[in-house]
């Protein structure tokens, strides 16, 4: 396995590479990052990861200074599972002032984009980035950043990148909390509260699947029982799988998404329901 940390170093590298898989990552891997690892490998014979904190999709309150940085285990684990390990520093990434931006469709500004003015901006910017530097055949991102996702595939079509999206499904651990590497954060009893996202969420694909069709009624009791436990709810919501717009009842093809913090820290989630799911 080779850490590379230049933009040059790195295309020479794959020059004759024709079967690239790519995983972009922030660094601080967890089994999830390793279960993205494993797809990646399914769809290429040589496997690049990337480990970059990138500032451009961190608000000004939010962690990007104390994100963990932890690129010596981080390369350790993606021994045997990774050919190439991307890990640029910021200056080699934005080398000036980063004022060219793709303009973004109106779900950038929704749900996640709502609370996180910029982010999908910033992080639509570095995936072009290293899309056009490391120019895989395919890359894998996880569905547990759903919106994220949806943003990148409407982004890749539209602009006619030659690459294929594959969506991973989200970890998650024995009692269902979705594994983030903000979990960390969480204190002892915090992280005992936090299930209960996922099954608020649960609970929701229940009733829909039984039959329930009145999403915002839904939606608030959702939003009540989190409140009443303490979270700060940014949102729940239920959209349409294919375009994320407000889910219709005459369609099949759902997606309940949520984001809430507990204490300090900001979860997020959703749950697939319907046909598909």
């Amino acid at each position: 396995m080779q850490i590379i940390s230049t933009i040059a170093e790195l295309r020479t590298r794959l020059t004759t590479e024709r079967a690239i898989s790519f995983v972009p990552t922030m660094g601080n891997l967890h089994e999830v990052h390793l279960d993205l690892m494993r797809l990646a490998r399914k769809h290429g014979s040589c496997v690049v990861a990337s480990i970059f904190v990138n500032p451009l999709q961190f608000g000004p309150n939010e962690d990007f200074e104390r994100y963990p940085r932890t690129l010596e285990a981080d390369c350790a684990k993606l021994k045997g599972m990774a050919d190439v390990v991307f890990a640029p520093a910021v200056n080699e990434m934005y080398p000036e002032n980063q004022t060219v931006y793709i303009e973004l469709p109106p779900i950038a500004n929704e749900l996640c984009g709502a609370s996180r003015p910029g982010h999908f901006r910033g992080m639509a910017t570095v995936v072009l980035k290293l899309l056009n530097i490391v120019q895989p055949q395919v890359a894998v991102f996880g569905k547990k950043d759903y919106q994220q996702l949806h943003i990148i595939r409407q982004m890749v079509a539209q602009l006619n990148l030659p690459v294929r999206i594959v969506g991973g499904e989200t970890v998650r651990a024995a009692d269902g909390l979705a594994l983030s590497s903000r979990n960390q954060y969480l204190n002892e009893t915090e992280r005992t509260e936090a299930v209960f996202l996922s099954q608020t969420l649960q609970a929701m694909r229940q009733a829909i699947e039984n039959g329930g069709r009145d999403f915002e009624r839904l939606r608030r009791q959702a939003v009540e029982a989190l409140t009443k436990r303490g979270w700060a709810v940014d949102y729940v919501a239920v959209r349409n799988r294919s375009d994320l717009l407000p889910a219709s009842p005459a369609r099949q093809d759902w997606v309940i998404l949520a984001a809430a913090r507990l204490g300090n820290t900001r979860l997020l989630d959703n749950v697939e329901v319907g046909i598909g799911a």
